[in-house]
C-alpha cells in the first residue's frame, strides 16, 4: 500500500513538473485548428502597476483517432510565468464537466471519461462518451499562480 502511494505521488510530482514547464518559449507554428494565441484581460489595478505578458497559447487537437473512445487532445504551448494548470471544464447545454489537476492524473491512469493528463504528462486531452459527438459547448482551462491569482483561456467547439 505505501509503495503504490508513494509511487502515485512520484508521477503526480512529475507531471507538475511537466506541466509548469509548459510556460517555456516555444515554436508554435502549428496549423492545428484552435491554436490562436488569447490575450486574457488584466484588471486595471495591474495594468498600472507594471505590464505583464498574460497570453495563453493552447492548441486543441481533433484529429480523429483510430480508438473506439471518443477525444480530442490539447496541449498549453505559451503561459505566463509562474501560472500552471488548476481545472479544465466542458460546458454545454448539456453538460458540465470540471476536473482538477489531480483528477486529471486519475483519468490518465485509469481511462475513464473527462479531463486526463498522461503519467509523464506528455499526453493531455478530453474523452467523452458517444452521444457527446456534435455537442457545441465551451472547453475552460483555469491556471493559478502561487498568490492565488486566476487566468481563464476559453474557446467554443463542437466536440467531432
Amino acid at each position: 500500500m505505501e509503495k503504490r502511494r508513494f509511487i502515485i505521488l512520484l508521477i503526480f510530482g512529475c507531471m507538475l513538473l511537466l506541466i509548469g514547464a509548459c510556460g517555456s518559449p516555444s515554436d508554435t507554428g502549428s496549423s492545428v485548428k484552435g491554436s490562436e494565441p488569447v490575450q486574457q484581460e488584466v484588471p486595471a489595478s495591474e495594468k498600472d502597476s507594471k505590464p505583464l505578458d498574460k497570453e495563453i497559447l493552447i492548441i486543441i487537437d481533433q484529429t480523429p483517432k483510430p480508438t473506439e473512445q471518443k477525444s480530442f487532445d490539447f496541449v498549453v504551448k505559451k503561459l505566463p510565468e509562474g501560472y500552471s494548470l488548476a481545472e479544465m471544464h466542458w460546458i454545454s447545454s448539456k453538460n458540465q464537466i470540471v476536473n482538477t489537476l489531480q483528477e486529471a492524473a486519475q483519468h490518465g491512469a485509469n481511462g475513464k471519461d473527462g479531463f486526463y493528463i498522461s503519467g509523464d504528462g506528455q499526453f493531455a486531452g478530453f474523452i467523452y462518451p458517444q452521444p457527446m459527438s456534435g455537442e457545441e459547448g465551451e472547453v475552460k482551462f483555469l491556471f493559478r499562480n502561487d498568490q492565488g491569482d486566476e487566468l481563464t483561456w476559453k474557446k467554443k467547439i463542437t466536440l467531432k
